[in-house]
Parts: structure tokens; sequence; C-alpha cells
């Protein structure tokens, strides 16, 4: 009767060992992800921090501050700005389509301004002239 009873303690020790294999092997899985996903995150910074050239001061609130001291904490970059730039260009690229909307009407909008220039120097020029005649009487 000691046997039954040993092997079934035994039987959940097993299921007990086989869950802690799978969280831990679910575990290892997540952490290398997070490693990849970090060093796909630092490759794709390293390459826009070498064009970065442009120095701007802003202000961020509490939480976004927040935020930025994280992916300093976990070694993704190695200050608040690197990591400010970062998402930044991030967010640019997100809304590539409404910049390319942008962009085309501010073509739009020199053009105009362009054309207006013209009119308003040759409406002015005939009035120059007539200056230039009256001061010389």
């Amino acid at each position: 009767m000691d046997n039954k009873k040993t092997k079934q303690k035994a039987k959940p020790k097993a299921k007990e060992k086989k869950y802690q294999s799978t969280f831990d092997e679910f575990g290892s899985h997540m952490e290398k992800l997070a490693t990849k996903t970090a060093e796909s995150i630092k490759k794709v910074f390293d390459k826009a921090s070498a064009t970065r050239n442009t120095v701007l001061t802003i202000r961020v609130s509490e939480e976004s501050n927040k935020r930025l001291r994280m992916l300093v904490d976990v070694g993704l970059f190695k200050s608040r700005s690197e990591s400010a730039a970062f998402l930044i260009q991030e967010g640019v690229k997100s809304q590539e389509a409404l910049f390319e909307k942008i962009s085309s009407k501010l073509e739009k909008i020199d053009k105009i301004k362009e054309e207006l220039k013209g009119i308003i120097a040759k409406e002015m020029e005939p009035q120059e002239i007539k200056n230039k005649k009256e001061a010389k009487k």
C-alpha cells in the first residue's frame, strides 16, 4: 500500500517538473526575444544616430521622461536624448503618408508665393518708374 501512495505522489511532482520546465523554456524564449528586439532597436538607432546633427531643446511630461529613462536603464540607449531621437524618428517614419501630403501642399504654396511675387513685381515696377520721374521734376 505504501508503494501505491509513493507512485501517486510521484506523478504530481513529475507534472510540476514538466510545468516548471515549460515555464523555464518559455522564459528563456522571451529573454532571447527581448535581447534580439533590443539589438535590432540598437542597430536601427546606431544607423540613425550617425546622421544626427541638429540639436533641439524640448520639454516633455514627467511620464515621457520616465519612459525615456526606462530605455536608458535597460541599456538600449546611452542617454534620454538618444531615446527621444529614436522615438521621434520612428514616429516620423510611421506618419510618412501624412508628411507626403504636407510636402505636396507646401510645394503648391511655394509656387503660389512665387506667382504672387511676380505679380507684385510687375505692379510695383511702373509705380517705381513714375516715382523716379516725379522725383526728377
